[in-house]
């Protein structure tokens, strides 16, 4: 392990490998970086600030192989929280108490291994400031198959979470113009005008002609790990299944997990239907023979939420497969799963699912910004501590908000492309009776959805929830009827307070039901 000591990322203090000094390295920061991952590809790098107390004995939990970029911020983040103006995803608002997932790099302390930022040298070599060139590093890398994080363990002192601004607005702009579309500049650019009481013409300018890193491929080196077929005796696996009308498409289901060659210890089957007269469609659960045990509960409350939190209490394996009751999936899924999950110490796992046709969007294994809550696998310790929020019952984004929830946690959640499921959508049926509000199909309806708003006041911190706002008003002009500028602006602010409204209702309802 290589030590890099610096003095406010600008002033090279000293350079020691495994507590023996070396010397003969260039001034310059950025120079000496690079120098390092040449002579040391093998070595983990890490930097910190001379006067950071840092936690040496966390190493091997916090990089277990190579793939692994992190730091944390002891008094400041490089690009600071106004990231968030343009860029709404999980990662720009890190909960700093755990480790989470998040290309904001700090140069207060971090680390990276020497091989791996090789792979960025021939892009940013050019690059002087050094908090600019670990930001860039981790933002392209996140997806190339690079793991960032924030992570406490590095240091013994704490920062609370609080607003930490980029301490220079033009860096922030040349930031986005490079690893962001163009056009983000300009919502930046609003942004700045109508809530920092600011007008920088010149950063917008400059980063408008600054190269562009967006999108950018980089092959990272894999890690060598043992390479084996072999799961854990201890590494049992639940499967959980809400359904309604589709008990043929459920059968095929069942089939696929019956011919697993990891089979799962239980599958948990929610069977929902509203008609409080009706009975069980799914009489093959006793009369066919099935290698686990199936729990089966028939209900006529029906919700996904609901569903998924009735069959979580039944979960003890190590391991839950949530799964929609219309995919197919090949007998090697659940071990080739399983055994990723384990080489790289990952804690949840989206699996590609496509439909019928369908090709593959995104190439290569990365952090995902989403929770799909019918092709995940995720660790019980961590899928038994949160729940499906009632509030978004018969709605959509529960997935996301059981996500964030689990983000918080400290559980990553990584998305896998060569494991594929595939998903029949089927037309009718499925988990979600969905019932209309009649005063949300009115004439005013809400925008964004009820629910989506609920996402946001819960999850985006004030200046993500602007940059959203901002957003979508730009964004939908082109899509309605509208065309005065004035007239649609407020038009959109009063379904922006209707869709506010609406969210608080569903909350409040939310917490009656579960009190």
């Amino acid at each position: 392990m290589i030590i890099i000591s610096h003095h406010r990322a600008e002033e090279l203090v000293s350079v020691s490998r495994n507590a023996e000094e070396l010397s003969n390295f260039a001034v310059d920061l950025t120079q000496v970086f690079w120098q390092l991952c040449h002579k040391f590809p093998e070595d983990l790098i890490i930097w910190k600030e001379d006067s950071v107390q840092f936690e040496e004995h966390n190493i091997s939990h916090i990089f277990p192989h190579s793939l692994i970029m992190a730091s944390h911020p002891v008094a400041n983040y490089f690009i600071g929280d106004e990231i968030g103006y343009v860029d709404q995803l999980p990662f720009v608002n890190p909960k700093l108490e755990v480790r989470y997932p998040t290309w904001r790099m700090s140069t207060d302390v971090g680390g990276i291994y020497g091989k791996t930022a090789q792979q960025f040298e021939d892009t940013f070599k050019h690059i002087k400031s050094f908090g600019y060139l670990l930001n860039s590093m981790a933002k392209t890398g996140q997806q190339n198959s690079l793991f960032c994080y924030s992570d406490p363990a590095l240091v013994q002192s704490k920062l609370e979470n609080k607003k930490l601004p980029t301490r220079n607005t033009s860096v922030l702009f040349s930031f986005v113009g490079q690893h962001y579309k163009k056009v983000r500049l300009l919502i930046l650019f609003f942004c700045f005008l109508k809530y920092e009481r600011k007008f920088p013409l010149i950063s917008l300018l400059k980063a408008l002609f600054k190269t562009s890193y967006f999108p950018l491929n980089v092959d990272l080196p894999q890690p060598e790990l043992p390479e084996s077929n072999n799961i854990p005796d201890s590494e049992k696996i639940d499967v959980i299944i809400p359904t309604l009308g589709r008990p043929q498409h459920l059968k095929n289901v069942l089939f696929d997990l019956r011919n697993q060659q990891m089979k799962p210890e239980k599958v948990i089957i929610v069977e929902q239907n509203p008609n409080s007269n009706s009975s069980s469609d799914l009489n093959y659960l006793k009369t066919e023979e099935w290698p686990f045990q199936i729990i089966h509960h028939f209900i006529n409350q029906t919700g996904a939420c609901n569903a998924r939190n009735l069959a979580l209490k039944e979960v003890k394996s190590d391991l839950v497969f949530f799964a929609d009751d219309d995919i197919r999936f090949e007998a090697d899924m659940l071990s080739k799963a399983v055994t990723e999950m384990r080489k790289l110490n990952i804690d949840a796992l989206n699996l590609n699912t496509l439909q019928l046709g369908e090709k593959t969007e995104f190439s290569k294994m990365k952090q995902w910004g989403v929770f799909a809550s019918g092709a995940s696998i995720v660790r019980s310790k961590f899928a038994k501590k949160v729940s499906f929020s009632l509030a978004f019952e018969h709605g959509f984004g529960e997935d996301n908000d059981y996500g964030m929830k689990l983000r918080k946690l400290g559980c990553d959640i990584i998305y896998h492309s060569q494991i594929i499921l595939q998903h029949l959508k089927v037309a009718s049926g499925g988990f979600r009776y969905v019932m209309q509000d009649e005063k949300i199909v009115s004439s005013q309806k809400p925008k964004p959805s009820p629910t989506f708003m609920l996402l946001v006041n819960r999850h985006y911190n004030n200046i993500m929830r602007r940059g959203y706002k901002v957003n979508l008003f730009l964004k939908f002009y082109s899509r309605q009827s509208v065309r005065n500028p004035i007239r649609y602006f407020s038009v959109m602010e009063r379904r922006w307070e209707i869709s506010e409204q609406k969210a608080m209702e569903l909350q409040q309802q939310s917490n009656s039901t579960s009190r």
